[in-house]
């Protein structure tokens, strides 16, 4: 098969070679939206009289039949045509004739590729945003029923300070908040259209290339035709964007597997979510918040790996920039397949109640309580904390917690200590009292989740 390129050349390349150099098994995703990077083209090309208006009635034509046939994958691409670009304006001769090969009149591959992965991730990044409200939606779903749930509060992994379960879960909200304007914020890069700028020079053709970014809905051209068939910079940031995303729901997969095991049994994910063992009968897995978290690999080393390709390159376009679309797409397929895992990880799980509860009654994390107690009789902080260090090492000793010693032991320890200690060292009043902005009381809680609920309606109505 001679090659669209093929004019200068007296020798075609092997098989093998043509294998290697082929983006087709790949960049076939793109097919959509090369197809409609074809009409708006054309449809400008004909606006600026630079094609005859039968001339692109026949080639919009053929262009509709091929996205007919895309969209019931009956479309078959050839390694021989290289790339998605010319595989389908191969396939479009075949269907209208010579007239076909007008279509790439005033354009190259360089500006077809880059305007293809712009219109991409323009509708993949509004995706990815739908679906994180979906995981924060399930987030203040749970987090509504477990405000005052009490549950331990960890740093370091050990056990630190009673809060409310729901203020736990909301801090991914918060997380997640920030990754969606992430992305909101990488719109102004992406909704860019390189389309026009040729190969690295623009074009002698009269073309308008800002009739042809309003047919495709970009907002802006690139003001430049070499950095505009050269800049990967929208989708670094969007691997960027993703690897942050992904880091978030990983952390969030780890409390996930550690609060299902036998250890702490504070949750318990569904079954749907969940797997079994081929020789253990017993087993219950976390396979998905697993696999969700060993993900991020993947997705952390798309975001280096494009940046590597991208730091030595000189102006314009270079083959090497074949290497952008693979990591992308995954970075794509594996985001979004986690924040669908998650969404319904989260809605379905079960949060054992009496469990935390227990937890928060057997151990020291109302320490601070007692302390801040001390604090507020006149004792200095550092000899408050010092005091109560003392008594939880008395409390090791014989194996007992802070609400279990008698008051005479703690007035031995300070003589400003009140029968109301017993009600301070509550875990329920120790998360109740704990009303600075954003803090784990319920009432902050509470508004926290009303602000949630809010950024939420917000987003929905726009």
């Amino acid at each position: 098969m001679s090659k669209l390129w093929g004019g200068r050349f007296a020798q075609s390349p092997e098989e093998w070679v043509d294998e290697f150099n082929a983006s087709i098994g790949f960049d076939q995703q793109l097919v959509l939206e090369d197809l409609e990077g074809s009409v708006a083209h054309v449809t400008m090309l004909g606006e600026c009289d630079i094609l005859s208006a039968e001339e692109v009635h026949e080639i919009i034509g053929g262009l509709s039949v091929l996205k007919q046939k895309a969209e019931k994958n009956e479309l078959e691409f050839s390694v021989g045509n290289e790339d998605i670009h010319l595989n389908l304006e191969h396939l479009l001769i075949q269907e209208i004739g010579q007239v076909g090969g007008k279509l790439h009149t005033g354009r190259s591959r360089n500006d077809q590729v880059a305007t293809d992965m712009h219109l991409y991730l323009k509708n993949r990044v509004e995706e990815i945003q739908l679906l994180i409200r979906a995981v924060q939606k399930a987030i203040t779903k749970q987090a509504e029923k477990h405000v005052e749930t009490v549950a331990p509060g960890y740093t370091h992994l050990q056990r630190a300070q009673p809060i409310s379960f729901a203020h736990h879960l909301l801090a991914y909200f918060w997380m997640l908040e920030r990754d969606y304007q992430r992305f909101e914020d990488s719109m102004k890069r992406i909704d860019m259209s390189p389309l026009g700028a040729g190969a690295l020079a623009g074009t002698t053709f009269p073309i308008d290339r800002h009739r042809s970014a309003e047919l495709l809905g970009f907002s802006s051209i690139y003001e430049n035709s070499m950095d505009a068939v050269s800049d990967r910079d929208f989708i670094v940031e969007f691997l960027s964007n993703a690897s942050m995303t992904i880091m978030h729901l990983s952390r969030f997969a780890e409390e996930m597997i550690i609060w299902s095991s036998q250890e702490f049994q504070f949750i318990e994910l569904a079954d749907a979510f969940s797997t079994g063992s081929s020789i253990m009968p017993q087993k219950k897995n976390p396979d998905m918040a697993e696999l969700v978290r060993g993900k991020t690999g993947r997705v952390f080393g798309h975001l280096v790996s494009l940046l590597t390709v991208l730091k030595g390159l000189p102006l314009a376009y270079n083959k090497d920039m074949q290497e952008d679309k693979e990591g992308m797409f995954d970075t794509v397929h594996t985001l979004m397949g986690s924040l669908k895992i998650f969404a319904g990880m989260i809605d379905t799980m079960a949060v054992n109640e009496n469990r935390l509860k227990q937890a928060v009654n057997e151990d020291f994390s109302n320490a601070t309580e007692l302390a801040d107690y001390l604090a507020t009789k006149g004792v200095p902080f550092r000899e408050a904390h010092e005091i109560v260090g003392k008594l939880v090492l008395v409390c090791i000793g014989k194996g007992i917690y802070l609400k279990d010693l008698p008051l005479d032991t703690l007035k031995e320890a300070s003589q400003v200590i009140e029968e109301d200690i017993y009600q301070v060292l509550e875990p329920f009043q120790a998360v109740k009292r704990r009303e600075s902005a954003g803090g784990t009381g319920f009432d902050q809680v509470k508004k926290q989740l009303e602000k949630a609920k809010e950024q939420l309606a917000s987003a929905s109505s726009i």
